[in-house]
This record gives C-alpha cells, structure tokens and sequence, in this order.
C-alpha cells in the first residue's frame, strides 16, 4: 500500500479507483491478504485504499455516505452481505464462507488441495491413522473436514472427527471440556495425525493430550489448517501449519476486483488458491515408523536436502543393502528411496524459491541438485512450471 497518504487534490481525481478492505487485520491471514492485495496495486495502480485496524470478530463496514468504487471483503454475514448488496459496487469476498442470496465472486483456498497436503505430511512421517476436530455449525470448517475425510478415504482407511460447539466465529470456547476432548484423542489407534481448522483448535489439541499424558508429537501429531506466526509458535510444543497463499489470494481479488470495475463481464463465480506448503514445528516433526532401517534412512534424507546423495549413501547410514532399503520402502511408505530423495530436495528448492532472493543456480545448488538444468527437468516434471515462473506465481510480486 501507499507509504504515505494521498494528497487531497488526488482523493478528488476521479480517474484513481477507491477501494474498501473490509478484512481483518489482527490475523497473520487478514494481513497477508492486505499485503497481497498492495502488491497488485503497486504494479497496476494506483488505488485509494481504505483498511482499518480491525479484529477478527468485530463489525466490518463502510462508513455511512462513503463513495467509492468497489470493495475487498471476507463476507461473514448475511447481515454484511446484505449491506454490501446495497452499496450496488462491485465486491469480491475473500472467504471461504458461503452465504445464499449473495453471489459476489470468491477467491479463497481450495480445501481439497489442502487437504491432500496435509495428509502428505503426516504419511510422509509414516501416519497410517488420521483424525479431524471439527467445530459443529460452520459451514466452511464442515467443507475442510469432508475434504481431509474424502482425502484419507482415498488410501483405504477412514477418518475419525470430534466436533465441538465454537464460540463466535471459528473458535472453540476457552472453557472446552478438555478431559472430554483427551478420551476422545486416547481412544484413537496410535500414532494418529490429527488436523484442526484452526490455531486455535490445534491449541485445545496439545492442551488436551497434555491433560491425558498424550506425547506429542511421538503419540499424537497435530498440525493446523492455517498457519499463525504467533499462535502457531507461542504453544508448547510449537505448532505446525498449512501456510494459505494469502498473497496470492489478495493479489487475485485485486485483479478481479480491477476487471469488474473496468465492466468486464466475464468474471469466475469462484477461484481456488492451493496452500503453499506446511510450516513444520515441533508438533508434526516426528516419523510415526516401527522399522529402526527406515527412521535412519529418512532422517539421513531429510538431515541432507541441501546436498546431492545417492540411493547407496542412504542405504549405507540405514546399515542394510540398497535392495532390502528399496522393497521397505515399497512396503511401508509405496514409493521408492529414489523418488523420496527427489521429492525432499523439490521440497528444498520450493522453500528456497519463496522466500529468499537466490538466483535459480544458488538455488539448485543449495537443494541437493547440482546443475540449473537438472532443477529445471525435475521441476517441470513435477510441477509443471519452471522455477522461476513458480518464484513469481507464489509470491504474486
């Protein structure tokens, strides 16, 4: 956003859009969704935006009288819908929650993508069993619940959910009966990975396993379905997070913000933006395997993303034959040390492409895979985008 506030004589210049954001911005979301949506501006403003320091909860709404030109906004009513209906200016809701009667488009995170990434996370630690704690009468927290279900029922095994009744909003009540919530986490089969919607209800999680004398991450792993950089790392132990494309959804809005306000017709009733990656802490770090073998090989994996190694470097730190690693890989995990090897360097070089400045090369070599040209073929190969085009579509700069 601007550094420094507009000049009257430019509030007045009717060729410069005025924007309201109507988000929140107490949450590590609400702020990145604001970052993102400055970035677009930046590029192709300007804009006059309007944003106050809001909380999660609190009333959003454009003051009486005020004239503008087109709004941001996590719609979270019927009562907002209705004010912002009203207004007769184009809107974008940034929510992932649905209202009837109101069709303004949306851009918010596809919860099937997210879902399949965070039962990637606990598989890769070797979880076999899965759980979800819900929050009962929240549309949108339902929508991530049967999304994780549908995902674990794709590997043949059913998922366990506990909901809770929420105070307003998306958050479980401080007062949760946390010996009720610990019986229902002792009578999982163990090791079990749990999802939450929230940093909040992931808290209730820990606090409940530590009542019942749960050990996490080794018994229970926990990781949130949002990544909050106080909430997630003020708990003990710290918690892991799906980091949501927040810039990439504010800067989406602003685009389609911008062509509504132009008169384009052609707008997506909805637009999915895929979660970046999960921030792992201390809740998730841990490999639920029974086979001493593998616990060493994956570890050596991991402990090595930064370099280049061989399938005979991993079976040499396990202590067994390179074929006797690769049929326990086969078995256990249902892919091979080669492809493990390639996914946590690819998982290295992700994480080096958003968020530091290194050049592709420094890049390659700083994840394990020698040359600008191998990173390219495997990138591609995976992701269908070269790693610079992945660079700047993430990040929405």
């Amino acid at each position: 956003m601007p550094s420094r506030p507009p000049s009257p004589s430019s509030l007045h210049n009717p060729d410069i859009p005025r924007v309201a954001l109507l988000i929140e911005t107490s949450t590590s979301w609400g702020r990145r969704i604001i970052e993102g949506i400055g970035n677009y501006v930046r590029k192709f403003g300007p804009w006059h935006l309007f944003v106050d320091a809001r909380g999660l909860q609190e009333r959003q709404r454009v003051p009486p009288g005020w004239r503008g030109d087109g709004v941001i906004a996590r719609v979270s009513s019927a009562a907002m819908g209705k004010e912002l209906q009203e207004l007769r200016l184009p809107v974008v809701n940034i929510s992932g929650i649905v209202l009837q009667d109101f069709n303004f488009p949306q851009v918010t995170t596809s919860q099937p993508d997210l879902a399949d990434l965070a039962l990637s996370h606990f598989v890769d630690r070797g979880f076999r069993n899965f759980a979800y704690f819900s929050l009962l009468g929240v549309p949108y927290v339902a929508t991530q619940q049967q999304a994780f279900m549908q995902a674990v029922r794709t590997r043949g095994v059913e998922c366990s959910v506990l909901a809770v009744k929420p105070i307003a909003g998306a958050e479980p009540a401080w007062n949760l009966d946390l010996a009720k919530l610990g019986a229902w986490i002792q009578s999982l089969p163990k090791p079990v990975g749990i999802l939450t919607w929230n940093a909040g209800s992931a808290r209730d999680v820990l606090y409940a396993c530590q009542l019942s004398n749960l050990l996490v991450p080794e018994e229970v792993s926990v990781l949130s379905g949002s990544d909050d950089d106080l909430l997630c790392t003020f708990v003990q132990p710290s918690l892991s997070g799906v980091l949501i494309a927040a810039e990439q959804i504010g800067h989406a809005a602003a685009e389609l913000l911008d062509r509504m306000m132009a008169g384009k017709t052609k707008i997506p009733p909805t637009t999915l933006i895929p979660p970046v990656n999960i921030v792992t802490r201390r809740s998730t770090d841990t490999l639920a395997l029974g086979d001493s073998a593998l616990i060493k090989a994956l570890s050596f994996i991991r402990d090595n993303a930064a370099r280049p190694f061989r399938v005979s470097d991993v079976a040499h730190c396990a202590g067994v034959s390179r074929r006797v690693l690769e049929r326990r890989f086969e078995q256990v995990l249902g892919r091979s040390p080669a492809s493990e090897i390639r996914r946590v360097h690819l998982d290295r070089a992700r994480e080096l492409l958003i968020e530091t400045d290194l050049p592709i090369p420094d890049v390659a070599e700083s994840a394990g895979f020698g040359s600008s040209e191998y990173l390219f073929a495997a990138f591609k190969a995976h992701t269908g985008k070269t790693p610079l085009a992945y660079r700047k579509a993430v990040r929405s700069r």
